[in-house]
């Protein structure tokens, strides 16, 4: 296996994605990783905060080398494979158990100097008290857990993100958490109507038109 190898651990960082940048930039292998017990301004999608007690939450980013832009979701499935057979994957970067957010992706690539970070927050073993919003949920594991998860989610992703794009869709086409369901996002709503071959949301309209949607964020309505 290498993701995973090296491994920078710490304490206590700001993000693991920023520190995982850093390490990219400055020549870092293909399958590095960045982790840390307590993330004080871990990013999610749109600017937003991703917070846990110290100890209950997978806080961790990898150097990829290798990579397309199916990347992030190749990552929800192996978080998905890792929380069990009801889990969702959430176009375009969350994973959901029962409608709760227990996972968040986040992949910053810079393709013109040959490296991608991704970025996965999971709660692990957090507890009902400790979940920050209504709508997040954990995988109520224990924290002596933790490493074990991480082997888990290491050797799930070491399988996903070299699987054939055919393999993914169906996958995902299995997991999909928005299918049937009303959305909305930035430009309309509609009702998702799956994943196409380039991985954009499909959505169909009031109209009966349906549109691809390859980049942004949805909401259930």
């Amino acid at each position: 296996m290498t993701l995973g190898r090296p491994r920078v651990h710490l304490r206590e960082t700001t993000s693991t994605n920023e520190r995982a940048r850093e390490l990219a930039a400055a020549g870092a292998p293909h399958g590095t990783l960045v982790t840390t017990g307590l993330q004080t301004a871990g990013r999610g999608r749109q600017g937003r905060t991703w917070t846990a007690p110290a100890g209950r939450a997978l806080l961790m980013s990898l150097v990829l080398r290798a990579f397309d832009g199916l990347t992030p979701l190749r990552a929800g499935l192996a978080v998905a494979d890792l929380a069990g057979p009801d889990a969702r994957v959430k176009w375009p970067n969350d994973v959901l158990v029962g409608g709760r957010k227990v996972a968040g992706i986040l992949v910053e690539a810079r393709p013109q100097e040959g490296w991608a970070v991704l970025g996965i927050g999971v709660n692990v073993a957090l507890s009902a008290a400790e979940l920050p919003v209504e709508t997040a949920g954990t995988l109520g594991r224990a924290p002596r857990e933790l490493e074990a998860t991480l082997a888990e989610l290491l050797a799930g992703l070491e399988e996903r993100l070299t699987q054939p794009a055919d393999d993914v869709f169906a996958a995902l086409r299995e997991r999909d958490a928005l299918l049937d369901r009303p959305v909305a996002w930035a430009g309309g709503e509609g009702v998702a109507a799956g994943i196409d071959d380039a991985g954009a949301l499909l959505v169909r309209r009031a109209g009966g038109d349906v549109i691809a949607l390859d980049a942004g964020e949805v909401h259930l309505r």
